[in-house]
């Protein structure tokens, strides 16, 4: 197979037909579609109006609801453990918070529980893989915030209802716009180097679904710039911290209340006994579980684990029965498939295309709709670049960038995209780059309240994992504020649980036997275990290319 400059001779036929029309197309403007029309090609095309990919749970809190088979068949599981085996009288570690998860949530969670009184030492973070290995790392595009005059938190959370279709919990919306500018003003303090202009104000941009330029970043690293300070800051207060030990199973008291959990050593298959008078849950998302075959931008311990823990012990679940699929997944070349395209790239001006070099959706709908419009143009239309394992993908016209803002636009603002296809012989500055709709965030999760409360006692959530902040589909940028928020919500209130209670007592596992049991009645076969922990790519598990969708 012969390439020319990173493609092959056919996609270098369908890129001369981008390169005509690409004039053309700067002249002219797209229109938002109306809400009808979004409703009608959501319907019609997104992953999540096709009922035979989702079931109703069969035991639980959430019983009837429906989600995706792979998130069913980890809540529907039987545990890693037998209650019966584990000696829980004696403990490994005693400490006032554990902060189940190593990412952004968790590390904001302890930084403020320490800022609340809590003394670094009588915190313990547990994370699966180490301090930082998150999907909060991955981020790239930015964090969203209302702070220049023509904007406000009111509007903001106009955007973040109207994105999430109205399903969101309002006081949660509430929380995480009114926190925005308070969460930028705090990064700074610690260092967080967001994009600047010469006179010192921040450079602010548009994201999908928004009616202001509110998205702060930092080049496209903007998730790895606000890791980088906050770790730092989480190192240098000594809280303590357990890698490659992930929780597996939540421990309560004999009143219901979570008191800590079982861990487990990943390296030497030890268990740890952990007591704890709050346990804070901050464990990510799902997208490891790669819901309908799709590729995933998520990082590889993704895998759902506090969800299942956490309704084990009887947490109520919401929106579960929603999943985002980011619009530009890289589609080409087949080593990068399914990695995140950001959303900044159609931002600053690349228009996605068809095979024709035909505009057919506005850039920047809601990231479902405008993933569905991909879908149509593919699968329904047949409209797209086939690339040579079968891959389907729109072209996302990132030469247009440079000719509005500039030579050098894209090595200053989207180094890492730049990197990303310069590595295939691919200059996004001259030539389009191919995309497709990848998994990108849980939407749902743990239900929790504004001050970061789920439904049992001692447990609070905080990040990915928990549901109700972005409804039935976020926007660009909140993702990071909302672990931001919620994590910081999470730690103060956390910390403020510990001075009211004692230790907790008589530690067990009842309410996973209780689980077993209503996994018997309803007769769940017993070759099912959860949480996975790590997703399994060997033999005929390896993960496909290719999308067969419709």
């Amino acid at each position: 197979m012969k390439l020319i400059n990173g493609y092959t001779e056919e996609m270098r036929e369908s890129i001369e037909k981008v390169e005509k029309t690409r004039a053309e197309r700067m002249k002219k403007s797209f229109e938002a579609m109306s809400m009808e029309e979004r409703e009608e090609v959501l319907k019609k095309y997104h992953p999540d109006y096709k009922p035979d990919k989702k079931r109703a749970v069969k035991v639980g809190p959430n019983k009837g609801d429906i989600a995706p088979h792979e998130v069913v068949d980890l809540l529907e599981a039987y545990p890693l453990i037998d209650p019966k085996d584990i000696d829980l009288k004696h403990i490994d570690y005693d400490v006032d918070i554990l902060i189940v998860g190593g990412g952004g949530a968790g590390t904001v969670a302890a930084l403020w529980a320490n800022n609340s009184g809590i003394p670094a030492e009588n915190i313990l973070m547990a994370t699966k893989l180490r301090h930082g290995d998150a999907n909060s790392m991955m981020a790239q595009g930015g964090i969203q915030a209302a702070d220049r005059e023509e904007d406000s938190p009111a509007i903001h959370y106009l955007d973040v209802v109207g994105g999430g279709h109205f399903a969101n919990k309002p006081e949660l919306v509430e929380a995480l716009v009114k926190d925005a500018p308070f969460i930028l003003k705090w990064h700074e303090e610690l260092g967080v180097q967001y994009d600047k202009n010469p006179d010192g104000t921040y450079v602010e941009r548009s994201g999908g679904g928004t009616s202001r330029f509110r998205l702060h970043s930092a080049k496209d690293y903007t998730g790895m710039e606000i890791m980088r300070v906050i770790r730092d800051e989480f190192r240098n207060r000594k809280i303590p911290v357990l890698e490659f030990s992930p929780a597996i199973e939540l421990l309560m008291d004999d009143s219901g209340t979570v008191a800590g959990a079982l861990l487990l050593n990943m390296e030497t298959e030890q268990y740890y006994v952990v007591r704890a008078k709050a346990t804070i849950m901050a464990t990510g998302g799902f997208g490891r579980l790669h819901i309908q075959g799709f590729p995933t931008t998520n990082h590889y311990g993704a895998t759902a684990d506090g969800l299942v823990m956490s309704y084990r012990a009887g947490a109520r679940l919401r929106d579960l029965d929603t999943v985002q699929y980011h619009p530009t997944g890289a589609a080409y070349p087949e080593q990068i498939v399914g990695l995140l395209i950001t959303e900044k790239v159609r931002g600053m001006g690349a228009q996605p295309v068809n095979k024709n070099g035909e505009l057919f959706v506005f850039p920047l709908e809601p990231r479902d709709v405008e993933a569905a419009s991909f879908i149509r143009e593919c699968y329904g239309r047949n409209n797209c670049v086939e690339t040579p394992t079968g891959m389907k993908g729109i072209w996302l016209d990132s030469p247009m960038i440079e000719e509005i803002e500039g030579e050098g636009a894209i090595q200053k603002n989207l180094d890492a995209m730049y990197r990303m296809y310069k590595r295939f012989g691919i200059d996004m500055t001259k030539d389009p780059i191919l995309v497709f709709p990848t998994l990108h965030y849980q939407n749902g999760g743990v239900e929790i309240d504004a001050n970061a409360r789920t439904s049992v006692s001692g447990l609070f959530a905080a990040g990915e994992v928990e549901g109700g902040v972005h409804g039935k589909n976020r926007l660009m940028g909140n993702s990071l504020l909302d672990y931001n928020v919620f994590g910081r919500r999470a730690g103060i209130n956390a910390a403020k649980w510990v001075k009211k209670h004692g230790k907790p007592k008589n530690l067990n596992l009842k309410h996973v036997e209780n689980y077993i049991k209503e996994l018997k009645r309803a007769k769940i076969p017993k070759k099912r275990k959860s949480p996975m922990l790590l997703p399994d790519y060997r033999g005929e598990k390896v993960l496909a290319r290719v999308v067969d969708i419709f």
